[in-house]
């Protein structure tokens, strides 16, 4: 699978105040996880961003290359970037093995327009947008792309139908929905004619009362 390579350097203050010191010289503080241990760390601010903008949540291996030390194969796990700015503020990482399984969410995108859009006028319909997957780094797709042009009304693509690589195991219940084209809106007959409301007649009591006299 791809690879990506990160400059790193092994961060020595921990803190806020040590955070945002790093931040204003264009550096962004990071975690790296391995096991049960952790390593604070950090990076290039627009290298990090550019790597994160690019793969746009994507599953991309990443090789950190520090300086003077062993170079470390990891994935990015999570990020975090100001919500009034949008400026990244965090990032982790997780080390992995070539030799050991990894437990990854990946996204599902589709291509191609289903024939029951097209011909029939049916809309497609999404189920779940990802799945979890168990595999070694190497094997590990960076995404899931299926075709749906194929797809009638009526027809829907499950988790189970998804076909995957060598070494690849689905954990997501196979029975999950993730697309479906279904038929069109059925707009209402003509509408029910109007049926004349006739008002019920008012008796004039009080008239009659001067009538009567009483």
């Amino acid at each position: 699978m791809e690879k990506v390579v990160l400059n790193a350097e092994k961060r020595e203050r921990t803190g806020k105040g040590a955070a945002r010191s790093l931040r204003r010289k264009g550096l962004i503080p990071a975690v790296l996880y391995r096991g049960g241990s952790s390593m604070p760390i950090q990076l290039d601010k627009k290298e990090l961003a550019r790597f994160i903008h690019t793969t746009a949540g994507e599953h991309v291996m990443v090789r950190l290359q520090f300086r003077g030390a062993e170079d470390r194969l990891v994935l990015m796990k999570d990020y975090q970037v100001d919500p009034v700015k949008g400026d990244l503020l965090h990032t982790d990482f997780f080390e992995v093995s070539l030799s050991e399984e990894v437990r990854v969410t990946v996204g599902i995108s589709t291509t191609g327009e289903p024939i029951g859009v097209k011909r029939d006028s049916g809309i497609l319909q999404y189920g779940i947008r990802e799945i979890e997957i168990q595999c070694l780094p190497d094997k590990m797709p960076s995404h899931i792309e299926i075709d749906v042009s194929h797809m009638e009304i009526g027809k829907s693509i499950h988790v189970g139908d998804l076909t995957m690589g060598e070494g690849i195991r689905v954990l997501t219940d196979p029975g999950e929905l993730v697309a479906t084209v279904t038929a069109p809106a059925v707009e209402e007959a003509a509408a029910a004619p109007i049926t004349e409301v006739v008002e019920p007649e008012v008796i004039k009591k009080g008239k009659k009362e001067e009538e009567t006299g009483q």
